[in-house]
């Protein structure tokens, strides 16, 4: 029994899509075939189905990088072969709109949880099977959604304190986007010897200055977050473990 999801690993499937939402978590379950709770503790709900006939399992993550890592971790020892995260994110860039998707190719590491696992120098990057798996299945939509590819930054704060956050300096260095947990993700993955990857729908603007009203609840972020998870549903069942 994996303790801290309460999840018996024989239920879990090898390919598995993590967000913070437990009931994100379950409206992606909803989708799949023949989709069962597998288990249930704090912010973790855990899920599992199939997607055109691939195995799948659904696990909510809660927010920021300590607990998600707590469910990577246990993803892990699960046995779990390959993570997609759907997430949402703060645009960095005028033209990712809100409504827009961003594929992370890489994570500038600015957590906390990290700086304890492996040296500063030591990459987030997300496993190019499945950043491939996720840029040919957001092609294959039709939709009209913006999607986007590039580098993305993790902090561990939502609101200021005393100091700044660093948004202006990783927007003029290309970074397009910054939410809370995928160098948790990358950096376990690379460690434990997962093929992990993140998309996000991106819910507004970082920046205060490009930033009028944040509102994450419009229709336009609803279907990117819709978009996105099935998007991450086609790419587990694409990819080769």
């Amino acid at each position: 029994m994996l303790v801290i999801l309460q999840v018996d690993p024989d239920q879990l499937p090898k390919r598995v899509i993590v967000c913070g939402d437990p009931k994100r978590a379950a409206s992606i379950a909803s989708r799949l075939t023949n989709h069962r709770q597998i288990g249930e503790n704090r912010e973790y709900h855990s899920f599992a189905g199939s997607w055109n006939g691939t195995e799948v399992g659904v696990v909510s993550h809660g927010v920021g990088a300590p607990g998600a890592a707590v469910c990577f971790e246990q993803l892990a020892k699960g046995g779990v072969k390959a993570i997609i995260r759907v997430g949402t994110a703060g645009s960095y860039q005028p033209e990712i709109k809100p409504g827009s998707l961003v594929i992370s190719t890489s994570a500038v590491r600015q957590d906390g949880l990290t700086r304890q696992l492996v040296p500063d120098g030591f990459p987030a990057v997300p496993h190019r099977h499945v950043v491939e798996a996720l840029v040919r299945a957001a092609a294959s939509r039709e939709d009209g959604l913006l999607v986007a590819e590039g580098m993305t930054l993790t902090l561990d704060v939502f609101y200021n304190g005393v100091l700044e956050f660093p948004h202006k300096l990783y927007q003029k260095a290309g970074v397009l986007a910054v939410e809370m947990e995928n160098t948790a993700l990358f950096v376990i993955s690379s460690l434990r010897g997962i093929k992990a990857g993140a998309i996000l729908a991106i819910d507004g603007y970082a920046d205060a200055d490009l930033q009028e009203v944040y509102d994450p609840y419009t229709d336009e972020v609803a279907r990117a977050v819709e978009a996105e998870a099935l998007i991450a549903l086609d790419a587990l069942a694409d990819l080769p473990l």
